[in-house]
């Protein structure tokens, strides 16, 4: 006869299950489902991609049960899901030799996950309330409109697959590594500021990247870069982006938002001119203007 056992507050029928190599008291689904406050529907579906499955099916009515022993699972795979865990390292916890470490594991990798989405909304809040105080007129612009004077710069070039931060910043370090070979080559130091401009592809999707170093007040021609004469721009919006690289495209967002409100035209390749920058200086302190060359739309 089903003997009454109370769990987690619940009053569930535990049964004894007798066949081939089984003879120990197991859980129906339904019971087994009560204790872990999941449907039936969903420990089939574990069972279905080998998360879970039940101790024992009934070859002749293919009831399945459920051991003792798997509850702690159950309790591990529940509290897994409600951290918003993925099943794929659900199913590698449970199925590791030493799954107080494997869940350890998985626990701090989803605090990092939330961490960073945390961190991520607070930025996506902080760009919300700038962008309603300036909706409001309540925040004055950043952008500066002048000319910018020509500069000859010591320059490599590449393609990043498209626009935008983790399309671009994946080929800045090998252009950088380049440069910085090929002047020590020639004998030429790499003098600041430096500077970077991007083009667009024709008919294409890549972004053509260029980093470069200012050149000597005598160009010295040499192998593995070029010497270019960046042109004069009449007129130029200006931003100053104070901050690490992987929060510049919020910055060129505002200059090109506030380029477009101010009724200017975009008429050539944008720069950034890194003001201070490089590998003493950590890039929180970095100090880098964005330039879009301009004219009245």
């Amino acid at each position: 006869m089903p003997q009454p056992v109370a769990f987690l507050g619940l009053l569930v029928d535990s049964h004894t299950v007798s066949g081939p190599n089984v003879d120990s008291t197991m859980y129906t689904i339904g019971d087994f489902a009560a204790i872990g406050r999941v449907s039936v529907r969903m420990l089939r579906h574990y069972d279905a991609i080998g998360i879970l499955p039940p101790a024992h099916v009934d070859d002749r009515t293919g009831y399945r049960h459920y051991a003792d022993a798997q509850l702690a699972d159950l309790l591990r795979l529940v509290e897994l899901r409600e951290l918003g865990c993925g099943l794929d390292v659900i199913g590698d916890v449970l199925s590791a030799p030493d799954r107080s470490a494997a869940m350890r594991e998985a626990l701090q990798q989803r605090r990092a996950q939330l961490e960073a989405s945390i961190a991520a909304d607070q930025d996506r809040l902080s760009h919300i309330d700038e962008r309603l105080r300036a909706l409001e007129g309540n925040a004055m612009s950043a952008v500066e409109y002048r000319p910018i004077a020509p500069v000859t710069v010591y320059a490599v070039g590449g393609r990043a697959p498209g626009m935008g931060p983790e399309n671009v910043s994946p080929v800045i370090g090998p252009l950088l590594e380049r440069l910085d070979g090929a002047l020590g080559a020639a004998g030429r130091a790499p003098r600041e500021p430096g500077v970077f401009w991007y083009e667009t592809v024709p008919d294409s999707e890549e972004l053509s990247v260029h980093v470069s170093f200012t050149a000597d007040p005598e160009p010295v021609p040499g192998e593995g870069y070029h010497v270019v004469e960046l042109p004069h721009i009449p007129t130029a919006g200006v931003l100053t982006h104070h901050g690490d690289m992987p929060s510049i495209g919020r910055s060129w967002m505002t200059l090109m938002s506030q380029v477009v409100e101010d009724g200017y035209r975009i008429v050539g390749p944008t720069r950034e001119v890194y003001v201070e920058a490089g590998p003493g200086l950590d890039q929180s302190e970095w100090v880098t203007d964005l330039i879009v060359p301009v004219e009245r739309a």
